[in-house]
């Protein structure tokens, strides 16, 4: 039996790759997909090796995550509960997918993952896998008995890779799992399932990873411009950049102006709350530039549209239906209204903060004649017209009223 099984070298498939192998009696293929986490990957072959991996394909997937999974969901400006850039829910439907296609090449018979019986991850991997390879049988380890029964913790699990000298950053001292890519990184479990704990404290300050604390940013703002073409960003300060290249400018300078930090308790698919703690420099920037140029650019009516099915969008892509027919045909709606968002967005950082600094569009539906508080040279606009406007709105509150004076009385 062949099994590739999903790897990040941390701790819990690290453990997971020994206890398939024994378990199953399988040739387990490890696969790491590349998408941003830098010197995470620092001596992976050797640590799946060690682990007792027959293969590892490690997989450059940095730009296709960039092009066709980042920016169509910025684009669509998704954003989960009010709060969460969907930084590992956007990243699991790209793993699955290549998944996959290592399990054709390989003739495997099986994929694995690591994510528990109580995530969202593990959903997401699965639907993917469902509607990309039906027949392909998916093996979940933390909703296996034998499994949970051999490591019920962190602690027990940590303990296996200390005796066979496997090399993990998680440690009795620091129990929260991590999660990276080029979009953000995650926080989460161990000392931050506590609600009341607080992750920003400056005695937690070495937790993060991709930002400065704000109070720690430069004292002075900084300006950037981001460029945008139908709804992509293409260049970042006037130089023309990838969809990858455009991440990691703005990773860094979000990073360098502690912009971008989240710590919320979000409402997971299969039920509870979770608590969760990130950092999305870059994503952060851009969805905020890409909303400035939506303001000038896009009709008011198709705004409110797309606006009105951002909660749903962003389900979708959190609940792990990126492949589903109906985010396909939600991404067609949005495809339709970046049409004309084209033009340059001006930002200013500052301490953890993003302002809007000025807009331009060649493509502008804003028209200053028309705005003006004075005299408007177009005549495009009577005021004496809001009259009527208001007095048929108003109408219906009217009728109302009445009814309900008249029932009370």
């Amino acid at each position: 039996m062949k099994i590739i099984l999903a790897y990040s070298g941390g701790l819990d498939t690290s453990v997971l790759l020994a206890w398939l192998k024994e378990t199953y009696r399988a040739e387990v293929i490890a696969f790491c997909a590349n998408i941003g986490q830098e010197e995470e990957l620092d001596g992976l072959k050797a640590k799946a090796k060690k682990s007792g991996a027959a293969k590892i394909y490690i997989d450059d997937l940095q730009e296709e995550f960039a092009r066709d999974f980042i920016f169509p969901m910025m684009r669509a400006g998704a954003i989960y509960e009010g709060q969460y850039f969907l930084g590992t829910s956007i990243a699991r439907p790209l793993i699955a997918k290549r998944m996959v296609e290592i399990a054709k090449k390989e003739n495997a018979q099986a994929i694995a993952h690591g994510a528990t019986g109580k995530g969202n991850d593990q959903v997401r991997f699965e639907l993917t896998s469902a509607t990309l390879a039906p027949g392909l049988e998916v093996i979940a380890p933390w909703r296996d008995e034998r499994f949970r029964k051999r490591f019920p913790g962190r602690a027990e699990m940590i303990r296996y890779c200390e005796q066979r000298k496997i090399p993990v950053q998680a440690t009795a001292k620091k129990p929260y799992s991590m999660d990276r890519n080029l979009l953000h990184i995650s926080y989460e479990a161990g000392i931050l399932e506590d609600p009341w704990f607080d992750a920003f404290a400056p005695a937690n300050k070495k937790m993060f990873t991709l930002s400065v604390a704000p109070e720690d940013a430069p004292n002075k703002a900084e300006y950037a411009t981001l460029d945008f073409r139908k709804g992509n960003c293409v260049a970042v300060n006037g130089k023309k950049l990838s969809p990858l290249g455009v991440m990691r400018a703005l990773n860094k300078l979000g990073g360098k102006h502690g912009v971008g930090r989240v710590d919320m308790v979000e409402n997971r698919f299969v039920g509870m709350k979770s608590r969760g703690v990130y950092e999305t420099p870059g994503g952060t920037i851009l969805h905020f530039a890409h909303r400035q140029m939506e303001s000038l650019t896009m009709d008011r009516e198709v705004m409110h549209l797309r606006d009105g099915l951002i909660p749903k969008y962003s389900e979708l892509v959190y609940y792990g239906f990126w492949f589903s027919p109906e985010r396909e045909a939600l991404q067609a709606l949005v495809e339709e209204s970046q049409k004309n968002v084209t033009g340059t967005v001006r930002v200013k950082l500052y301490k953890g903060g993003i302002y809007a600094a000025g807009r331009k569009s060649q493509v502008s539906l804003y028209n200053p004649d028309i705005a003006t508080m004075e005299a408007d040279p177009t005549q495009a606009y009577n005021q004496d017209d809001a009259t009527g406007f208001i007095r048929l709105n108003g109408l219906r509150l009217k009728v109302g009223a009445r009814v309900a004076r008249g029932k009370r009385g």
